[in-house]
This record gives C-alpha cells, sequence and structure tokens, in this order.
C-alpha cells in the first residue's frame, strides 16, 4: 500500500479506483504554495490537475515520490525534465478530453456563426435585434483544420454532417490517413487563403507560438471565421482584434487565452467574438475519464507494470554500446521531419558498423520522436512513439549492415525524398550530422539550422551568409559538402534563433539558390 496525494478535485470513480487498488487516497484542497511541500514527505504519487505547480523545489521535497499523475493532457503545470532527474514518473491522460474538446470546438463554430450569446444578451437585456444579428451557415462553406490530430479529425468528421468541405494542414498527416478523412491537405498558406472558418488544433511549442500572426491573418480570406479551442498564445490576440476591427476577419470565437485566467483581452467586447473561460475539458464525462484515467495510471506505475501514458519513460532497456545515440537518432528524426517537409509515408533507419550487431529497436523509437514530435499533441515518448506513428500512417523499415563506409557506426535516416546520416565524435562521443540528401557535411545538430542546396559555384556561401547577417541572425556554426560529379553544394548552417518566414522565402528564390530548408523555424 502506498500514499497518494491528492490537491486538486478529482472525480469520485478516480480517488475509487485508487482506493480499490489499496492505496491510501490522502485528498489535500486547502493548501498554499507555502504549505503544499510539507505534505509531500511520505507520499508516493502525487496526482494533480492544473492549479498545482510542481515545480522542482515541489519534487525535492517528495524524497518519495515514485510518479506524479496530472488528470488531464497539458504538462504545463509540471517540470517533466525535473521529475526525470529525480527518477519520478510523469503520466497523464492525453485521451480524456478529446470528444469534449471536439464538441466545445463545434459549439463555439456555431454560436460565432449565428451569434448565438450576442443575440440572447441582447434579448434577455429588452432589445429583439434580428437584423443585426443576421449570421452564416456552414453548408456549402470550406473549414480549415489547422492540426489533423485526434481532436482535429473528430472535428472534421462532424463538419462533414454539416455539408462542409474540409481542408486542413497537419505536416504529421500521412496523406493515407487524409484520404480516409475525407480531408484534403494544404500547405498553411493555401489553406487561409481558401478558408471560410479556421479552426485551430495544435499543440503550442516554439513552432506554433504566435502562428496566427498579424502576417497569416492579412493573408487569410477576407470575411474568415477563427476559432482556437487549442491552446492559448498560437493566434496573437492583438492581431486578431486589430484584423476584425479591419473587416479582414470577420469574427473569432476562442476557448484558450495568452495569459490565463483572462480577465482582459484586446478581443473582449468586439462584436463577432465569442468567448468562453477554457471550458474545453469541462463536461462531467471528460472529467470522469481523466480522473479514471489517471488512476490507472498511477496504479500502474506504482506496480511497476507497463504505463502506457507515461511522458518521461527512461530507455534501461538500451545497452552501454546503444544509449550514446539516443540523443543523436532523434535529431536526426527531427532533422528529416524539417527537411521533408513534414510526415512522410515512409521512414527507413538504416544501421551500420558496430551499431548493426545490437539491438537497435530503442534508436528506431528515438528516430519516430524526432520525427513526430514538433506537431504532435501529446508529448512523444519511448512509450507512445510506435502507437502515434502507427495512427498517423506511417511506415517504418530499420536495415542492418555489419560493415560501415568509414565511420564505426552510423545511423541513416531515409524519407522518399530526403537523407540525412549522423555518428558520434571524439573521445566525449558527441553527435554529429555527417551527411544531408548525399552531400557528405559535418556539424553538431542545433536547434535552429539552415539547410541550403545550390549551385556549386564561387560566392555562394557569401551571399547567404549576407541575407542571415542582414536579417540579424548569427551563425554559430557551418559545414559545406559537395557531391562529387555534380554541379550542386550544400550548406547547413547553425543559428542563434530563427529567421522569419519572409527572410527565408526571399533566399529561396536567389538566383543560385536551389532549395532552403530552416529547421526549428520562427
Amino acid at each position: 500500500m502506498a500514499r497518494i496525494l491528492v490537491t486538486e478535485q478529482l472525480a469520485r470513480s478516480g480517488l475509487d479506483k485508487l482506493a480499490a487498488a489499496g492505496h491510501e487516497v490522502d485528498v489535500r484542497l486547502d493548501w498554499t504554495p507555502e504549505s503544499l511541500p510539507d505534505l509531500l514527505p511520505g507520499a508516493a504519487a502525487l496526482v494533480v490537475r492544473s492549479a498545482t505547480k510542481v515545480t522542482r523545489e515541489l519534487l525535492e521535497a517528495g524524497r518519495e515520490l515514485r510518479v506524479v499523475g496530472r488528470a488531464g493532457v497539458g504538462l504545463d503545470n509540471v517540470d517533466v525534465a525535473a521529475a526525470t532527474d529525480r527518477g519520478i514518473m510523469v503520466v497523464n491522460a492525453p485521451e480524456s478530453n478529446v470528444i469534449s474538446a471536439a464538441e466545445h470546438t463545434f459549439a463555439l463554430l456555431l454560436a460565432q456563426a449565428r451569434n448565438v450569446p450576442q443575440a440572447h444578451a441582447a434579448l434577455v437585456a429588452g432589445s429583439w435585434e434580428r437584423a443585426r444579428w443576421e449570421g452564416v451557415e456552414l453548408y456549402g462553406k470550406t473549414l480549415g483544420v489547422v492540426g489533423l490530430g485526434r481532436v482535429g479529425a473528430l472535428v472534421a468528421t462532424r463538419a462533414q454532417a454539416f455539408g462542409m468541405r474540409i481542408v486542413a494542414h497537419d505536416p504529421y498527416a500521412a496523406p493515407e490517413r487524409a484520404r480516409q478523412l475525407g480531408v484534403e491537405l494544404l500547405p498553411l498558406a493555401d489553406l487561409v487563403e481558401t478558408a471560410d472558418f479556421i479552426t485551430i488544433h495544435l499543440p503550442k511549442n516554439a513552432e506554433t507560438t504566435g502562428l496566427f500572426s498579424k502576417e497569416l491573418l492579412a493573408r487569410t480570406k477576407r470575411g474568415v471565421r477563427l476559432v482556437n479551442a487549442a491552446r492559448g498564445g498560437i493566434v496573437d490576440e492583438e492581431a486578431l482584434a486589430e484584423a476584425i476591427r479591419s473587416g479582414q476577419v470577420a469574427g473569432a470565437a476562442l476557448d484558450v487565452f495568452s495569459v490565463e485566467p483572462a480577465t482582459r483581452s484586446p478581443l473582449f467586447g468586439l462584436p463577432g467574438v465569442v468567448v468562453t473561460p477554457h471550458l474545453g475539458a469541462s463536461t462531467e464525462e471528460a472529467q470522469d475519464k481523466a480522473g479514471e484515467q489517471i488512476a490507472e495510471q498511477v496504479v500502474l506505475a506504482l506496480r511497476g507494470d507497463f504505463v502506457p501514458y507515461a511522458v518521461n519513460v527512461s530507455a534501461r532497456g538500451a545497452s552501454e554500446a546503444v544509449r550514446p545515440f539516443l540523443g543523436l537518432a532523434e535529431e536526426l528524426g527531427r532533422l528529416a521531419w524539417w527537411i521533408s517537409g513534414g510526415l512522410s509515408d515512409e521512414v527507413e533507419v538504416a544501421y551500420e558498423g558496430a551499431l548493426a550487431g545490437e539491438d537497435v529497436g530503442i534508436l528506431t523509437i528515438s528516430v519516430l520522436k524526432g520525427l513526430l514530435a514538433p506537431g504532435s499533441e501529446e508529448p512523444v515518448t519511448f512509450v507512445n512513439a510506435p502507437r502515434l506513428a502507427e495512427e498517423r500512417g506511417l511506415r517504418v523499415r530499420e536495415s542492418q549492415t555489419a560493415t560501415p563506409h568509414d565511420r564505426v557506426s552510423l545511423v541513416t535516416v531515409r524519407t522518399p525524398a530526403h537523407a540525412v546520416a549522423g555518428t558520434l565524435a571524439g573521445h566525449e562521443a558527441k553527435p554529429r550530422i555527417v551527411m544531408v540528401d548525399e552531400h557528405p557535411v559535418e556539424l553538431p545538430p542545433a536547434p535552429h539550422m539552415l539547410v541550403v542546396r545550390n549551385d556549386d559555384r564561387p560566392g555562394m556561401i557569401g551571399v547567404v551568409g549576407t541575407v542571415v547577417g542582414a536579417a540579424g541572425v548569427s551563425i554559430t556554426d557551418m559545414a559545406v559538402g559537395q557531391t562529387a560529379g555534380t554541379a550542386t553544394a550544400l550548406m547547413v548552417l547553425s543559428l542563434d534563433r530563427p529567421l522569419s518566414p519572409e527572410v527565408v522565402a526571399s533566399l529561396a528564390t536567389t538566383p543560385g539558390i536551389l532549395d532552403v530548408h530552416q529547421v526549428g523555424g520562427a
């Protein structure tokens, strides 16, 4: 029996599951940030929702903690890295609110299209204003779904029942998956120019924060209507308010905000705007599912069994020879995703040299983590990466060759259009990228990189360097590779921060530049 500390309201069904497993369930709802650390000693598990900030300092107070359970999807309030450092498993309930979130998206979509809250407020205030609150139909309109994960797919299928045409943008969605859903995949720029309505279903990360910026909103079809029930900060609220005032955007409905709780916003009070206080998961059913799922995960973790929704499972099963390559494999997957412009239908991971004699399955999963992480709705782990790959229709092949070219060990990741390879170098076994699209290069992976293929002629390095420097971005590392017998060369640059999409687009049209791929874009 273990003591499980629960610091926020959890569904009774979840509490009952914990107790039925023989554990002591200690529910404490009257804590303060100052008193909470005193409750941790003796607890083997901590179960929270969104209000409890599970910081490094709090985790240090829980010396007997083995697992932290977040009864919900997001992990913004849990320091996962600190938990990992202390050997504490972190679990969540990623499937608990998908139906509720999809239904709330549709509630916002319909409420905004028909001005339901505004008409209600006017009527109860004594004003009968039929002409003022005229709306629009969904039938025959084009819905742009940005993010075709679990929630996005549910929204797409529900929209089809309204007679809408569905287009979507998701670099992780395989074409076969889109075909099954009856959805047409488009680049984001084409989607915003086409859609009458746009719904957002993305995780919040470095790539998606501020994605719907002033520049992107200016490219939308005039009169578009926008719904965000995903994460606050993906939409620039000031820019959206300006676009609504100008008429570029006809209206918006938001359930999430950059700062929460949100008691003020430039969007509040604008005609055509519908807002709710982060109600996407606020249904009885979602709360029951979250409580039950997190209880199941915590019980499994305390028992030492396989935990499906663990987000920081370590790779203890990897051999001493394989373990140093885990970070490299993930970086190669990430690089392959960026230069391929998203997820393709298949990927091959090839191992050459000494690695070929090892069990490399965990390395292939690390590659999948890198391929899947940027656009996933949930944290991608060693546990869930194979499942996510299967759901997205990704075919994975693995090959092993004992004889390397000129490296002790080499890992190569190939998609239908691109290939990248890497190895470990030096006494400290540092990861190195050694090949991109058959061009030999050598430099360490970095969060922000630029891959440029160009005509093999003098002056091209200067051309690229001038453009990057003029954008106020520093080059921290660089490698240049040539392919024998061809007239092309490749530059791979590490940058201190990403270039703007406009600079990348301008560089791509420069004479002598054949193509440009940014890794870790703005």
